[in-house]
Parts: structure tokens; C-alpha cells; sequence
């Protein structure tokens, strides 16, 4: 008896032989080389039955159809691989495919300029919907104060903050997702999250946590500056993954209110982790709480060691590796995590020898490995 895997491929070569038409779908997709960067290009994903048609009523400005689902991510070089990653599992499991709009915002001396990362982008996902925005890193150095992980005090990291001033007016609302995560369901239902009350944010929150660990005793020990929560009460969330109103951002300057905290650090050591307290300080307790599976992070582990860490129980709709340790680092090391092997379906990075392999396949007419992954499909 043949093995598993072989016989999937048997059946799909049997499968091509007797209805042409079934491999159409089956292709081997060109490598893109751009600055450096080795990707192969995605499968190109349509939308399903019902999916809302685009409006005919909005303005010039693609971004502006009012049936489109936003999402903003940023783009550097560094974390380039996790990024196409990511937009690639949207893709992948959205009902709706050709109705996200990306909002990509990539750092005005990045190693890989912006305009070099637009174009990989586009030879990546030719069909993509997308905008790329340059964050002038000087709107926001003065600001950063040390971390406990250099990492943590790049200035991409509070590109979310501007992302009201970045964006189009039209765009009354987005999600901002991390680059080190992947959707694993339909991002329309994370859309559809509604936002109660005057809420400007939504997102897992985890009440369980120390709250108090996240600023330092200095901050809990002066009366004027705790009395913050006096009013809340407080939980921590993760900042990788949000749903935002901008409506109500741009209405209540919420820019303004985080950059005054992070002014008050630079003179008083508040906290130590980056990015994420000015956010706990401005939002924590007035959150609208998204159910958990929206968010399974830590998978990087903590900020220091990047130990191995496993699934929060319950179900799962997004994965993400916060922490020190990130997934494709870990696999070209050879030292994956046992969920690093959750990511690396939706990894279109391609090291050389497998490049090379993938021209020896395509002898045949098509590349086994992508046969192979269809078949599996299949079954």
C-alpha cells in the first residue's frame, strides 16, 4: 500500500489527467528577489459567495469604499518575513479576501526604503489591496525612552499611536494587528467586534493579570499620578491586536494624551516596557473586552529568554508570538518551538536550496511541494 502522502499525490495526478480544468489551481508561483528579500509569490485569493460588491458612490480614494475591512500593520525590514506572514493567513481564511484594504506603515530610513518594500509587497500579492505610509521616525525618537529589550524602543512600535493622522479621513475604522501573528478564521468576524458606549478600543483583555507589574513603584507610590484608575478598573491588554475607532480617536486626541505620558517617562521613570503602558494608562478599564481566541499571545515567550510556551486553553482565531523569540528565527536555527510549526504553513520566504529544489520541480510542469500541500488539502 502506498504511503499517506504519496497516495494523495497519485490521486491528484490522476485527478489533473482526467479533469484538466481541476488543475488550474495548481501552479508554481515565480520567486520574487528584491532587495535582498527571496519570496515566492501567494496564491491569488477571491472572494466567496456573498461577499459585498464594491460601491460604485465613494470617493477617487480606494480606501474610501465603505465595504472594505481595514487592516494596519507596520513594515521594516526586520520583521518583513512575519509580516507577509501575516497578511498571507488573512488572506488565506477570509471569506471576503478581495474586500481587505492593508495599511502598511514602513519607517522613512528603513534599511529597505518604503519604496522598495512597496514594490515586494505588490510582486507578493499582486492583486493585494494596499496603502503604504511613510512614519517619520523624528514625529515620535524624542519621545522613546529606554526598555528592557532594545527591540521595544524601535520607533515603528508607536506608529499605532499616529495611525489616526496617518490614515485616510475615510477610514473611520481599523484593525491594527502585530507583525508577529497569524489569523487562523475570517478577520470579517474580528471586524464585526462592536465597540459600546464611547469605547474607542477593543481588544482580549486579561483581568487575571498583575496589573501592578506593568509601572513601576515609583508611579504607584506618588497619589497624584495612581489616582489615574482611581475611577477604572484596570486589565491588562495586549496592544498586538486591536480593533479602533478613529472617529472617536481623532475626536478625543488620543495621540495627544499617550504622548503626554510618554513626555512625563523622559522625566520621571514610570514604567519599562515600551510601547504598551501609555496605552494601559490612557485605556486600561474603559476597553470593550473581544473574546480571547482573538489573541493567543506570548508564544514568543517573555521579553528576556524566549522560552517555549503552549496554547492558552480554549478556541483559536489568531496567533501571536510576543515576546523575545519569534518564529522564523527559531526555524532557520533549527530550534522551533512545537507552535512555531503553526506559522510556517503561511511563511513565503524561500531560502536558497529550497529555490533550487523548486526549479529542479518544475521539470514537471509544476512544483510537488505545492501539489503535495493541495493534496493534503484534499484529504
Amino acid at each position: 500500500m502506498l504511503p499517506l502522502r504519496l497516495s494523495a499525490v497519485v490521486s491528484s495526478l490522476i485527478l489533473c489527467f482526467l479533469l484538466p480544468p481541476f488543475c488550474l489551481g495548481i501552479r508554481s508561483f515565480p520567486t520574487t528577489e528584491d532587495g535582498g528579500h527571496r519570496y515566492a509569490e501567494a496564491p491569488d485569493y477571491r472572494n466567496g459567495a456573498g461577499c459585498p460588491a464594491a460601491s460604485s458612490g465613494h470617493s477617487l480614494l480606494p480606501s474610501c469604499d465603505p465595504s472594505l475591512v481595514h487592516i494596519a500593520m507596520t513594515l521594516d525590514s526586520g520583521y518583513l518575513r512575519g509580516s507577509i506572514a501575516a497578511v498571507h493567513s488573512v488572506l488565506r481564511h477570509s471569506s471576503c479576501p478581495e474586500n481587505v484594504f492593508f495599511h502598511f506603515v514602513a519607517a522613512e530610513f528603513d534599511p529597505a526604503s518604503p519604496r522598495v518594500l512597496t514594490r515586494l509587497v505588490r510582486s507578493i500579492f499582486p492583486s493585494l489591496n494596499f496603502k503604504v505610509y511613510i512614519f517619520r521616525e523624528d514625529t515620535v525618537i524624542n519621545l522613546i525612552s529606554s526598555s528592557i529589550r532594545q527591540a521595544l524602543e524601535n520607533p515603528l512600535n508607536y506608529a499605532r499611536n499616529y495611525l489616526g493622522d496617518m490614515l485616510d479621513p475615510c477610514v473611520d475604522r481599523v484593525i491594527y494587528l502585530d507583525s508577529d501573528v497569524v489569523v487562523v478564521d475570517d478577520v470579517r468576524k474580528l471586524w464585526r467586534v462592536a465597540l459600546a458606549g464611547s469605547r474607542v478600543i477593543g481588544a482580549p483583555e486579561y483581568c487575571h493579570a498583575n496589573f501592578t507589574k506593568y509601572f513601576t513603584d515609583e508611579f504607584w507610590n506618588d497619589p497624584v499620578l495612581s489616582r489615574v484608575f482611581a475611577s477604572r478598573t484596570p486589565c491588562y491588554f495586549n496592544t498586538g491586536v486591536m480593533v479602533m475607532d478613529l472617529v472617536r480617536w481623532r475626536e478625543g486626541n488620543f495621540r495627544k494624551k499617550i504622548e503626554n505620558w510618554m513626555e512625563l517617562q523622559r522625566k520621571k521613570r514610570i514604567y519599562e516596557l515600551g510601547s504598551l503602558p501609555p496605552f494601559l494608562l490612557v485605556f486600561a478599564g474603559n476597553v470593550e473586552a473581544i473574546d480571547h481566541r482573538w489573541n493567543q499571545h506570548g508564544l514568543g515567550g517573555d521579553n528576556v529568554n524566549g522560552v517555549c510556551r503552549s496554547l492558552h486553553p480554549g478556541p483559536v482565531s489568531l496567533l501571536h508570538w510576543s515576546g523575545k523569540g519569534k518564529p522564523w528565527v527559531r526555524l532557520d536555527d533549527k530550534q522551533p518551538c512545537p507552535l512555531d510549526r503553526l506559522w510556517e504553513p503561511y511563511d513565503l520566504y524561500k531560502p536558497k536550496q529550497l529555490r533550487d529544489d523548486t526549479v529542479r520541480d518544475q521539470n514537471w510542469g509544476f512544483s510537488s511541494s505545492i501539489l503535495v500541500g493541495y493534496a493534503h488539502d484534499l484529504l
